[in-house]
């Protein structure tokens, strides 16, 4: 029997943004008009979502990116990396007229960052373009976007999946206003404290104001909402009501792609047919062990790392 052509094996579509990460490490940030002397350099294959997909491929979905880059040698490198992780980039489109997205990281001592985001080729990204890669969307078991691509092109995203009956997933990150209309077309919302309280309007400074802001964006159309909260662990809320997890301790080197990381492997423990208790806790011990290690893509753990960490039941 012919091998499954990658259109019919991806169990998870990621559409998102693909980005060159150009990390510096600094001792503090620099103030308006100082210069400051790093501390070191390194680049790195980033982007919301190609890092999405390749942590959710390590957890062992087969995965297709949606997304675009330019016509150089990031964009070469970029789509690389991705095969090599074992995901299908034939929905990945090259632009003539904008370079691939770029991420300036500023990576301060204890694993904090601030980062710039230069879209390029990303923001080229379009409906038509989901159209042309609507199978993709239609075969797969979960769909996933982020914000880092026009608006538009999300919703086209989402709203395809939830035509064919497939399970979505919206990271809304960076944080910006959503109408109920795309948020609708949304299973699995996920967001940190910051953009749960952008898109509610609520404080999100306490456990229960940070369950009533999840409560919230429930009514907006969302089954299931989690909340992550770093180090605090997550807050799930769903149709059975709320579930706290609390985070696997470890010692933080650097937090750069550690929600990507819970999302991406969210995405293959939903795939694969994980029970929601079961799915968020793999998804919690990824992230954790990807902020041990310096790097974005490059720090994402394995499977069979991950099944290591996590605590027999």
């Amino acid at each position: 029997m012919p091998a499954p052509s990658p259109v019919a094996a991806a169990a998870v579509a990621i559409l998102g943004s693909l980005n060159m990460d150009l990390r510096v490490q600094t001792p503090r940030l620099p103030a308006p008009g100082e210069t400051l002397i790093g501390t070191g350099f390194s680049t790195d294959s980033g982007g919301k979502g190609a890092n999405q997909a390749v942590a959710a491929a390590r957890m062992g979905a087969a995965v297709a990116m949606l997304g675009r880059v330019g016509r150089d040698a990031h964009g070469t490198a970029l789509t690389q990396a991705l095969r090599t992780d074992g995901i299908d980039t034939s929905s990945v489109g090259e632009d003539t007229a904008a370079p691939t997205g770029t991420a300036v990281i500023l990576l301060m001592p204890d694993g904090e960052n601030s980062i710039l985001v230069i879209p390029g080729a990303n923001h080229r990204f379009m409906p038509a373009h989901v159209a042309d890669s609507a199978e993709v969307l239609r075969n797969a078991r979960v769909v996933v976007a982020q914000l880092e691509c026009p608006l538009d092109t999300v919703r086209a995203a989402l709203a395809s999946a939830r035509d064919a009956g497939v399970c979505t997933v919206l990271n809304a990150a960076p944080a910006q206003p959503l109408d109920d209309a795309l948020l609708a077309a949304v299973d699995w919302l996920v967001v940190n404290e910051i953009e749960a309280a952008m898109l509610t309007g609520l404080p999100t400074d306490t456990p229960a104001q940070i369950e009533a802001a999840a409560h919230a964006l429930r009514q907006r159309g969302p089954s299931q909402v989690v909340v992550t909260l770093g180090s605090a662990g997550l807050l799930h809320v769903g149709p059975d009501g709320a579930l706290a997890l609390p985070a696997p301790q470890v010692t933080a080197v650097d937090t750069t792609g550690a929600g990507d990381t819970f999302v991406g492997a969210l995405a293959a423990g939903l795939a694969s047919g994980l029970p929601i208790p079961a799915a968020l806790t793999r998804a919690q011990h990824a992230a954790a062990l990807a902020v041990t290690r310096l790097g974005t893509q490059s720090a994402m753990p394995t499977r069979a790392e991950v099944d290591a960490f996590v605590p027999a039941p």
